[in-house]
């Protein structure tokens, strides 16, 4: 099996500096342009693809959308799953990163965004803004629905994806006897965990996750 990461492009709240989590922003044009780019680019390398998975995030769709016009593989199928979505970021959603960062101070921001084990401000469920409240994830037992994530929650909902027991489209086309390649489109949160765990053999007590860092471009591996 192979596959390929996908950061989104540009969203509206990226070009202006906000935290932005789960709250659903659009592309910009920049990030329209970059998913385009990054489309073009896989069909130029020669990549074809057997399944897309992506979040529930509009930025995250319109990504894997785009991507495979571009590279004229629209009708390859897609799963989408809110256990794709970038981690949450409580009641710093929507907040100004460098004011935010003026007001608590450089090392708290950099601890509610990139530490393992520590929760940012948890978002009050009545907030008209709280996934509660939203109708994408209203088949989720309220206790799942998370008003905060650290990098050790956001990395513990990703894992039930690869779980053995879940049936996965690689193993149905490995029977075929032919080798999948996947496309993920999703946040750059959500990429942190896998590589560490892919590329590093980490467990999933393993702080390491802090410090990688996703660029808006594509990876294989």
């Amino acid at each position: 099996m192979e596959l390929v990461f996908i950061r989104h492009g540009q969203s509206e709240w990226n070009a202006k500096n906000l935290f932005t989590g789960w709250r659903d922003v659009k592309l910009s044009e920049q990030g329209l342009a970059e998913a385009a780019a990054a489309g073009k680019k896989l069909k130029e390398k020669g990549y074809e693809f057997d399944i897309a998975f992506t979040s529930v995030l509009t930025r995250a769709i319109k990504t894997c959308n785009i991507v495979l016009e571009e590279s004229d593989q629209l009708f390859v199928p897609q799963i989408k799953s809110w256990r794709l979505n970038e981690r949450h970021y409580g009641q710093l959603q929507g907040l100004d990163k460098k004011q935010t960062a003026e007001k608590y101070g450089d090392e708290q921001v950099h601890i509610w965004r990139r530490s393992y084990d520590t929760l940012p401000p948890l978002l009050d469920p009545k907030d008209p803004f709280s996934a509660h409240n939203d109708r994408r994830y209203a088949n989720l037992p309220a206790d799942v629905i998370p008003d905060g994530e650290n990098l050790k929650v956001t990395g513990a909902r990703i894992a039930v994806l690869g779980r053995p027991n879940r049936p996965r489209a690689s193993e149905r086309q490995t029977r075929l006897g032919r080798r999948t390649r996947q496309l993920t489109a999703r946040i750059g949160q959500t990429h942190r965990r896998h590589f560490r765990r892919r590329h590093h053999g980490l467990g999933n007590s393993d702080r390491s996750a802090a410090g990688v860092q996703i660029g808006r471009q594509f990876e294989s591996g």
